[in-house]
């Protein structure tokens, strides 16, 4: 299993019209609003990290409104 958290900036005022795309993709676990650099932060569980890729390319960042976003990739120790 592959673990992402994505780090999302948004176009002003597109938050919320975001957000509820986001919580459509059964891929996303968590999902939480942010202040600061970062709008949203999504956490993705797929089951590897090829997959991981393409659901940010393909999906989150095909949502009109998401302007950024940064893929951080987790491990287990």
């Amino acid at each position: 299993m592959a673990v992402g958290f994505v780090l999302i900036s948004t176009a002003p005022g597109k938050e919320h019209e975001v957000y509820n795309e986001l919580k459509k993709i059964p891929e996303i676990v968590e999902l939480h609003p942010l202040f600061g650099e970062f709008d949203l932060i999504a956490k993705i569980e797929t089951k590897d990290f090829n997959e991981l890729g393409m659901i940010v390319v393909e999906k989150i960042r095909m949502i009109d409104g998401v302007i950024d976003t940064k893929t951080l990739t987790g491990i287990k120790f």
